[in-house]
Formats: structure tokens, sequence, C-alpha cells
């Protein structure tokens, strides 16, 4: 088994010994020492490279793997990825031999269907699911022909939340086998300016970490590098297995010279607020615990060792009291009382004399507590300025009293009547996570599974360290009225230390400089009215800095959070309500081409072989029903392409052989290649020319310097140049660099920017193209940079295609014969018939650069000279057009 395990992600690429009856046990097929380094069963993983760019919190992730089989036959690799919960995969692609197949994200209803269909017929299939604490995992296979190459890439996206004062890059490695090339590269781009930056890893000493390891901020920058050599990967020095195998966890902060920081890019803003240096807000905390018989042994012990710690850490203005359920409840003080050193001491005392008994009755005891909070604040025996909280701890589901979740819900909703939050800590896995995290959702809080491991404790400690240091209560974000458009949530019961609140939304106008924040909270001692400027020209000299910047971040970080605010709305939403919610966050999952829960991304093949796909989900807390699935083989449908001078080439499979010709026009012409009136879908090609030569068009070269892609149907147009891709989408601009790497998709559409590679544009199933960058050296005294276009599925457009590609979309029957010298000797004349035409051609070759950009593959091909006379319909100059669109 060769497999790769990188930060968040594990690539396993696993033999076809299963077929063969052979288990695909890791430890089996890794105890084959005879087998040369990085090569395991004839699969050789020689390099994985994650790519992150942390721009404003929004973490942008590219991880490519390659891989190439060795061996004499077909072996299956298997990719088994592992990312953050809180993660979206934005896409992934799979290369074999140079051949893309990108991802399209559909709801997953649809492919759902897809998927049960693949099983039905017996195609591999991959189970998508909750992976550990933190991680969550999905599985797609792929056939890989001997000698051929295969590389995977996804791509995924999160906000970086703010836990104890600082952001958290949490990545797993564990290789499992030695790689030549393993590198981890993390970009850092922060406004406000960068305060402190770590790494470290669990699994190798500080001495060999030292050399691998590099990372350095400053000012606004900061990267980290790990980029261990294959000595440094081996367990031992004269071992061929990797000590690779743990965690490695990047952390880091920003400066705070204010409390708040507001960013502009592109219409979009976003809000950072985190406030320092303000008096902790006095609390008042009713633990409610759960000592049913199922708790007995090891996790009540834990949960006594938590709330001894926890009690070590309050402050003596807080008030606090524990009351217990089983089948019935109990208190440990009739009312609230407060943290004082003698309180605490009995405190401890009643800790340590839990005892696990009876059922569970969640409801009253929850009630209970509730009841008690609000007593509290009505008979003013609790600071003015306090807040209250509710942390319930449960380890099972309600089995006596009011046992029915919803409701209890409803009994609880009603008795907090919004005035505090519920924190709900789920112990273990027999219960109801779901039904603990829509209570404690719908009333501000948010639910934490406590995993049942040595840890819990701990665990139990760290959430409520997060909720210990409320600095600010009622907080609201006030911005310019009728300024702003798709605000995400703005008001927040408390502000706790250590933590960030984060807004975004769309702005209305041009005028951003009038743009103001305020945020107003109810400190410890007074209330607080903190107001944000943005101070635009610091922006924009921010933005000039674009190597560390992705795309529309600002813009994809809005939609991000707002797609995770309405999956939370929606958990205890109904009907019309519930139905709105799930629109609103399915349109945005497909538009910005994100996998949520509501949608799954489908990986296929150009044929659309429904039965060969791959299928990447996001499950929730319980494992999905269905996931991914699929057998990938190389496309056997025609290959049209126009590449270099500008080489016109028609693949023809069935007849193993192709045609192609050349198209001498001068600079600037713009000419047809695709018509489809059914469709509505045109491309087009402007002709440049090289720096110098002959301003003859037959002697000097020239290439397509300009593309342009337009879908009347879907008023659409895409202009491709060899600097820029700008996209019009009912005739609203947004305007990408080959630096870029990105996705855009709408209903019916996916286009995707491979950083100075490629473009791949699919329209539905069953037409995409790829646009590939050539780029020369800048001063070179000839050659510019120039543009490929390459049809690598066509079999949904109509059969009134036409243009210099387009006409050859439908069969078409040609003959050679008469092969005889030419004037070359390396290159023989032949008489072709094809169209009612008799023509000599000539055996030559011209280059295929889907594989590589710059070198090429040779593709051989009987040359029609005159401009493809007789072999395209009418003459030449019948494809010219005035315009690109």
């Amino acid at each position: 088994m060769a497999s790769v395990w990188w930060p968040c992600l594990i690539l396993a690429l696993l033999s076809g010994l299963a077929a063969s009856g052979f288990p695909r046990s890791p430890f089996q097929l890794l105890g084959k020492r005879s087998l040369p380094e990085g090569v395991a069963d004839g699969i050789e993983v020689y390099s994985t490279k994650i790519n992150s760019k942390v721009t404003s919190r929004f973490a942008h992730n590219v991880v490519t793997t390659r891989a190439v089989n060795r061996a004499d036959t077909a072996k299956e690799a298997s990719f088994d990825v592992e990312l953050p919960k809180t993660a979206f995969i934005t896409n992934f692609t799979l290369t074999i031999d140079g051949v893309t197949y990108p991802g399209n994200v559909k709801e997953k209803e649809v492919a759902k269907k897809q998927y049960e269909k693949a099983v039905s017929q017996g195609k591999t299939a991959g189970l998508v699911k909750a992976s550990g604490r933190k991680l969550e995992k999905f599985t797609v296979s792929v056939n890989v022909a001997a000698g051929s190459k295969v590389t995977f890439e996804l791509t995924y996206e999160e906000l970086l939340k703010r836990h104890k004062g600082k952001y958290e890059m949490y990545l797993k490695v564990q290789p499992k086998q030695l790689v030549k090339h393993f590198k981890i590269d993390v970009d850092i781009f922060e406004p406000q300016g960068i305060s402190m930056l770590d790494a470290e890893a669990s699994f190798i000493t500080n001495d060999l970490l030292g050399s691998a390891l590099t990372k350095s901020f400053s000012g606004k920058k900061g990267h980290v590098s790990f980029k261990p050599s294959l000595d440094q990967q081996r367990s031992c020095p004269t071992c061929t297995d990797s000590l690779l195998n743990g965690d490695f966890t990047i952390t880091y902060d920003v400066n705070r010279e204010s409390p708040g920081n507001v960013q502009i890019v592109n219409g979009y803003f976003v809000h950072f607020f985190a406030p320092q240096g303000l008096p902790v807000v006095p609390k008042n905390v009713a633990f409610v615990i759960d000592i049913s018989g199922s708790m007995a042994g090891r996790k009540l012990e834990q949960t006594k060792e938590a709330l001894l710690r926890i009690l070590e850490d309050m402050k003596e203005e807080d008030y606090l009291n524990f009351i217990l359920f089983s089948g019935d409840v109990s208190t440990w003080k009739e009312r609230l009382v407060q943290a004082t050193p003698e309180n605490l001491q009995e405190a401890r005392m009643f800790v340590k004399s839990m005892e696990d008994k009876g059922m569970t009755n969640i409801n009253d005891g929850l009630l209970r507590g509730i009841s008690m909070l609000n007593k509290a604040r009505e008979e003013h025996r609790v600071p003015e300025r306090s807040t209250s909280i509710v942390i319930m701890l449960t380890d099972g589901d309600a089995n006596v009293g009011e046992s029915r979740p919803e409701k209890i819900q409803e009994n609880v909703r009603n008795a907090i009547g919004g005035k505090f939050p519920l924190y709900n800590l789920g112990f273990g896995n027999n219960l109801n996570y779901n039904f603990l995290e829509n209570m404690a959702l719908e009333n501000h809080g948010f639910a934490r599974r406590i995993y049942e491991d040595s840890d819990a404790d701990l665990q139990l400690q760290g959430f409520y360290e997060e909720v210990a240091n409320p600095l600010l209560t009622g907080v609201e974000m006030e911005y310019p009225e009728n300024a702003i458009l798709g605000l995400t949530q703005n008001t927040y019961q408390h502000f706790y230390d250590g933590s960030e609140i984060v807004v975004a939304g769309r702005l209305v106008g041009e005028d951003v400089n009038s743009f103001k924040a305020d945020v107003k909270g109810h400190g410890a001692t007074n209330d607080l009215t903190f107001t944000e400027e943005v101070d635009m020209k610091e922006m924009e000299k921010a933005l000039q800095e674009r190597d560390y910047i992705f795309g529309n971040y600002i813009e994809r970080l809005w939609a991000y959070l707002t797609i995770e605010q309405l999956l939370e709305k929606r958990k205890n939403a109904h009907g019309e309500e519930k139905e709105n919610l799930t629109a609103q966050a399915l349109d945005l999952s497909l538009k910005y081409h994100f996998v949520t829960p509501l949608t799954s991304m489908v990986v296929t093949k150009p044929e659309d072989n429904e039965d060969e796909r791959a299928i990447a989900d996001k499950p929730g807390e319980a494992p999905s029903p269905f996931v991914s699935a699929a057998s990938y083989q190389p496309p056997q449908n025609p290959y049209y392409h126009v590449d270099g001078d500008p080489h016109f080439i028609i693949q023809v499979p069935e007849k193993d052989d192709a045609l192609c010709f050349n198209i001498n026009e001068a600079p600037g012409t713009v000419l047809r290649l695709i018509q489809d009136p059914v469709m509505g879908l045109t491309v087009n090609g402007q002709i440049i020319g090289d720096k110098r030569g002959s301003p003859d068009s037959k002697t000097r070269k020239t290439y397509f310097g300009k593309l342009g892609i337009a879908n009347a149907q879907m008023d659409f147009q895409v202009e491709v140049t060899t600097e820029k891709i700008t996209l019009w989408n009912r005739a609203v601009p947004s305007t990408f660099s080959w630096l870029d790497t990105v996705t855009v998709t709408q209903d019916g559409l996916s286009m995707m920017i491979n950083r100075k590679k490629n473009m791949v544009v699919s329209f539905g199933d069953g037409v995409t193209f790829v646009v590939v960058l050539h780029q020369v050296w800048k001063k070179h005294p000839v050659h510019r940079d120039f543009l490929g276009f390459y049809v690598v599925d066509s079999h949904r457009m109509s059969a009134q295609t036409h243009g210099l590609l387009g006409q050859f979309f439908q069969p078409f029957d040609f003959k050679v014969s008469d092969i005889r010298p030419g004037s070359d000797p390396t290159k023989p004349d032949a008489t072709l018939v094809v169209k009612n035409h008799q023509l000599t051609v000539t055996r030559g070759s011209q280059k295929d650069y889907r594989k590589d950009a710059s070198i090429g593959t040779k593709v051989v091909c009987w040359f029609v000279h005159n401009n493809g006379e007789g072999l395209i319909d009418g003459v030449h100059t019948d494809y010219i057009v005035p315009n690109l669109f």
C-alpha cells in the first residue's frame, strides 16, 4: 500500500490485490521491504504538496499528489481524503496522462441517484464519514494503466476561527511511506499585521524539525514550510518506512491596535471584532450534569476531574450551582451561590461525592437549572451587570419524564426566552447529538461532542475555558442603513475573551470611504460603543501584494459564513421557512462551488458515462448513507484542438489516426472555431503575430492570443487573453489573473482556472473546453505568450454545430491511400478522400500540450494543405468574423 497523509488529508494508493482475494491491509503491504523506496506494489507516489494561502483568516488549500504506475499491468489507486469538518471542498480534479477531469458541484439528490446507479452495477465505492474529532473523510478510486501517471488535486476552504487568543491550522501528517517530494507550504497574509506565528510537530524531534521546518513572519506576511528530505523521513537511518506520523499544527494571531478591523474588496466587506483589555463580566453558571447509570465508571470520574479544575478557575464575582439529573433531579444548593473560597471548597466536596444512579431525565434537569438562573435575576441575587449561562452534560437520550426531543426543545426554549445561552456537551456516541445541537443553537449556544478517551476531562475543561471570560454581553454590530445587502449574523449575546466576532456583507453603492461600523455592547462596568472606519488607502496598499491573495477572498469568506449560518438556522426551521433557508444555502453552495450538506461534487469522465463517476459529499455528525463511487478510464471519443501556429488537429480514435491543417491569416483576424445555434454557444479566436518578422502572413509566426467563449442562453461571456480572464455574467464583469486558482460556478456552468496552467470551462454534462496558457521568456526577441484551445467533450452539442473545429463534432469518414514518397523523404505523401474531395496530404506531426504546456506530446497526423481546403466546408475566409463576440 502506497499511502500519503498530509495536513488534514490522506492519500492512499491501493493496488488491485483485493480483487485477487488478498486483503488491503496497510500493514501487510508495507511489510514488503524488498520494494524500491517510494514504490508499493508498482505504484510510486513521488510528490505530495500542500499549498495553503490564508488571507484575513480565510484559508484556501490546494493539495496536489502525483503518482506513477511502474508496474506492467493496470493498478487501482484510491484517494482517501481527510479534511477539517469545518471546511468546504471547492474542487477536486483528476488528471490521467495530462487529461484533466474536473469536478462539478450538484444538488445532493441528483448526485445520490448517480451514486446509487454506480453501486448497483458493482462499481467501486468509498464512504464519506466523520473521521475522529476534527476530520471527515471521502474516497475516490481510479484505474491507472501501466506506465501512466495520475495527479489528484483537491481544493478546500475554511474560515479559521479564533480560540483562546489564536488561530489554529490543524494538519495531520502520516505518509506511511517515503515520498521523494513532500512539502507543506503555508503563506499567511493579514492586513492587520501578524503578532505571533508558530509551528510544531508531535512526531519528530526538535533537532530534525529545525532543519526541515522554516517559519517566519514580518509585517503582514507569514510563511511556514515543512520539507523533510528522504533521510529525515526515515524511522531509522537504514529504514525504508516513514516516521512522519502525527500532528502538525500552525498557530498565529494578529496585531490588535484597535478593537476591530474592517476590510473591503470588490464590493464585499468583512468586519473582525476582538477587543482586548476589558474587565471580565461576572457570570452566573448553572452546571446541569447527567449522573444516570450509563455515566458510571470512567465517564463520571472524568467529569468530576474536569469540574474540579473548572472550580479552580471560578472568580469570586461569579455565581454557580450544580443540578444533577438521573431519574429525578437534585441540586447542590437551593439557589445560586457566590464563588467565595468557602463555597468553592464546599463545592469540591460535593463534586467528589457525586454517584451514578437511575434513568435520564434531561427535561426536568434543564428546566430546574434555567428556573434557578431566572429566579436569581428576578430577585436581584446576582450582580446587575452579570451574565447567565447553562452548561449541560449528558451521555444518553432522555428515557424518563418528558422524553420527546421536540417537546423538550420547546420547553427549554420557552423557559430561557432568549435571555441567555445554553451549551450542550454530548459525552460519547450513544446519544442524539443532533437534538443536543439543535437545542443549543436555538438558544444562542452551541453543542460540543466530548469523545470517550483518556483526555475527556481536558476536553471538558477546554470547552469551559472558551466561555469562562465574557468581556461583553448584548453585542450589536451596526452598519450604514440602506448600504448593506446579505449581512451575516450581527448580534451576539456574548463576546468571550480570546475569541473573535466576524461579520460580512455586500455593499450597495460606490462610496466606500464613508463606510462606518459601530459595535455596541454591555461591559462589566459600563456600556461601550466602538467605531471602526475603513482606511481605503491602507486596503489598496495591501491589495497590491497580490502574490499572497487568492481571488475575491472576502466575497468567498462572505459566502462561506452565510452558508454556515443558513445551515445552522435550517436545523430548527420548519415548513416554508426551512424550504427558503434550504434554497438560499443551496443556491450559494452551487454558485460558489462549495460541497456542503446540501451538495455533492461529481467528477465525470468526458464521455459522461454515468456509471463511472466520483462523488465527494459532506456528511453531518452521522455517517452519510451515500458518498463516493467510481472508476475512470481515459476518453475514447474524438478529440479536437488548435494550438501553436495555429495548428488544427482532429483526432479520431476509431481510425487510430488524425488529420491536421493550419490557418494562415494576419494578426488581428478573428476566426469562428465553434458555433452551435441550438445551444447558443460560440467560440471565437483572435490571431496575434510574433514580435518581429515579415509582414507577410505566410512566413510570419502566428498564434491565438485571445479567445471568446459565449453562451447566449445563459447570458454568459468569457474573454481569455494571455494576461487575464474576464467573465461577464449577465453583463456583470469579473476579472481573474492567470496567477489565480479559482472556480466559478452557476447553474449549468463551471469555470476553473488552474494557476499559470489552464482554464477548464464546462457547460453542464457533455460540453467541456480547456484553454492552455503558453508562457515564454519575456525577453525573447521573437516569441510571445499564446493560447491553445482543446475540446475534451462535445457530445451534447447539436448536429447543427459548425466552425473550423465544430464542423467535425459529428461523425465523418475519410480514407487514406496511395502512400508515396514526398518532397521531404521523412514525410510521405498520400491521397485523402474526405467529404467528396480527393486531396494530396503529407504525413507530419503536431504537438498536443494537454500533458505539458512547454514540451507537449507529438501527434502524428495527415496534413491538409492550403488552409485545410477540401477538408473544411467552404474556404477558410468563410470563418472570419468581425469580433470575438
